[in-house]
């Protein structure tokens, strides 16, 4: 039996959910010198596939742990192609095709970029299942987190100065009490913290329409012999759009192991492999040979928001706050964003270098950014689904031709969808309590594009330095001054820092294009990579302005 009163232990922060988010966060707090516990309970990383990108955003969250390089051999080989393609069928007619780069060609034009581009870490079409392994494995070497994978979280209680919780081993019932700080549910859409919270999703779910809305069934299979048969050049994602069947299928590693997504008849349908063959085939053009692995069954066309990210001393990040469809591959990255957010707050109450402000501005930051990016995403759904297509699709004959136009004309804008570098890098804070606001004008918002922009509120703008290092490389675990010239005095901005506590690392930037980019000589950065304050010199209460900043 368990001890019905065991000790307990304490840690800074719990985190319920070690997945991609959880995980995020804790290595981000690691980072910063706090330690936590991570509770999952499925004893590793679900082998699965998802989601299959990694977007700029996060890939630069990744470069600042020291991991990108690493998620970037997993997955695709580094010279596949990334295409999307739109077919009638796989061995039918190609009606529409967004060609985009290898994941070594986008390197290379990285390297090759001038001093103000935008992208150090392209966005990377590596499905979710292995980018998750490869951080797993990393957690494993990282000291000050405490992991209980294989265990769950079964009650927590708020108190005054933290919260209680007791997890439970998922195989044996046996019990463990801790003592935490903070809580966070990163427990995914069926969040037991974001339900024991009472906290409730608002939103829409599409209606009905041919695809990318409703039950939906994703299948982990092969398929040997997959691109012998097909006559057009290799693509990453192949778009079926036929009489008979509509349907999605991504290339995983490369070979034959791929992710095949299509609709179920309805909510209570369950995979059934025979129904799921036809389709496939049905997609493919021809009878193929398949093995199954895992079939997994999900809603699509969701657009979910939760009404609040948290309360009190526990806080929810990732599905546990917005569910996605995953049309823009925007779901697991939001999260991702969300925990890169919270992870410096926490730090900061912890070390206390953090005013009370700090909590409540996570919401205040993040939840208009799930608004938004659901909102995109659930556009882009739509879009799918209204593809049109004809009787005469597949046929060799004048209808066909006209019919095969129509939908090719409609398929011409759909780039968006998987460029969208506006999304990846434009989301803004200009509300933020925690931002010292210049009253300067913010770029209009637009998912296509990202326009860089020293204003506060926004992602730091990304420099390459003389050396061709990144200017992201040079940034500290804490708050960042960037200084561009030398002449400037900061040794009041650096003394109220310190007399609060709060951790600040100089750096100076000797390049004009950089100073020309920010328009400032001197900008403050926070944690997350974003623009918390800027000037040509420091103003006269260096105090109330790190006070602001660190939610005082």
């Amino acid at each position: 039996m368990s001890d019905p009163n065991p000790a307990s232990s304490k840690t800074p922060v719990a985190i319920i959910g070690g997945g991609p988010v959880g995980m995020m966060l804790a290595m981000h707090l690691q980072r910063a010198g706090v330690d936590c516990l991570i509770v999952n309970a499925e004893p590793g990383p679900r082998w699965h596939p998802k989601g299959s990108t990694q977007n700029a955003r996060t890939m630069e969250h990744y470069r600042r742990l020291g991991i990108a390089a690493g998620i970037r051999a997993q997955g695709l080989p580094a010279d596949y192609p990334t295409d999307v393609g739109y077919f009638t069928r796989l061995t039918g007619w190609e009606l529409s095709r967004i060609a985009m780069p290898s994941d070594r060609e986008k390197q290379r034009m990285a390297t090759e970029a001038g001093p103000t581009d935008q992208v150090p870490e392209p966005l990377l079409r590596c499905n979710q299942m292995y980018a998750e392994a490869y951080a797993y494995k990393h957690l494993q070497t990282l000291p000050g987190i405490t992991r209980r994978y294989g265990w769950r979280c079964v009650a927590f209680t708020e108190n005054t100065d933290g919260v209680a919780l007791i997890i439970e081993e998922v195989t044996s019932g046996r019990q463990e009490t801790f003592d935490a700080a903070y809580l966070v549910g990163c427990d995914g859409g069926q969040s037991m913290v974001r339900r024991q919270l009472g906290i409730r999703y608002g939103g829409e779910t599409l209606g009905a329409q041919a695809y990318a809305a409703g039950p939906s069934v994703s299948t982990y299979l092969r398929a040997p012999g997959f691109f012998d048969r097909i006559p057009h050049k290799r693509c990453w994602q192949y778009w079926t759009v036929n009489r008979d069947i509509r349907s999605n299928t991504v290339v995983l590693d490369g070979s034959d192991s791929l992710l095949f997504t299509t609709r179920l008849r309805n909510a209570d349908d369950k995979p059934d492999e025979a129904i799921i063959a036809r389709q496939f085939c049905a997609s493919f053009g021809q009878n193929i040979d398949l093995e199954f692995i895992a079939h997994w069954p999900w809603t699509a066309g969701r657009a979910l928001v939760a009404d609040s990210f948290g309360r009190g001393r526990v806080l929810l990040a990732g599905d546990a706050v917005h569910l996605f469809t995953p049309t823009g591959g925007f779901g697991m990255n939001t999260g991702v964003d969300d925990a890169v957010n919270l992870a410096w707050k926490l730090a900061a109450l912890v070390q206390g270098w953090g005013g009370p402000g700090l909590l409540a501005s996570y919401e205040i930051e993040r939840q208009p950014i799930a608004h938004r990016n659901t909102g995109a995403a659930k556009q882009f759904a739509r879009n799918v689904g209204n593809v049109p297509v004809g009787e005469a699709m597949d046929e060799d004959s004048a209808a066909g031709v006209e019919e095969r136009k129509a939908a090719t004309a409609f398929l011409a804008d759909f780039d968006e969808e998987f460029a969208s570098l506006g999304v990846q890098l434009g989301a803004r804070y200009d509300t933020s309590p925690v931002i010292a606001d210049d009253q300067a004008a913010p770029p209009a918002d637009d998912i296509a594009n990202y326009r860089p922009t020293s204003r506060p509120g926004g992602r730091t703008p990304h420099l390459w330095l003389q050396d061709r290092s990144s200017l992201y490389d040079h940034f500290g675990a804490g708050f960042t001054l960037l200084r561009f010239g030398k002449t400037s005095d900061t040794r009041r901005l650096e003394a109220s820092a310190a007399a609060r506590g709060m951790p600040l690392k100089i750096v100076d930037v000797d390049l004009e294009a950089g100073r020309d980019l920010y328009e400032r000589d001197l900008a403050l950065i926070r944690p997350d990579n974003y623009v918390a304050w800027r000037g040509n010199e420091v103003p006269d209460d260096c105090d109330a302005l790190i006070g602001r900043i660190t939610g005082f």
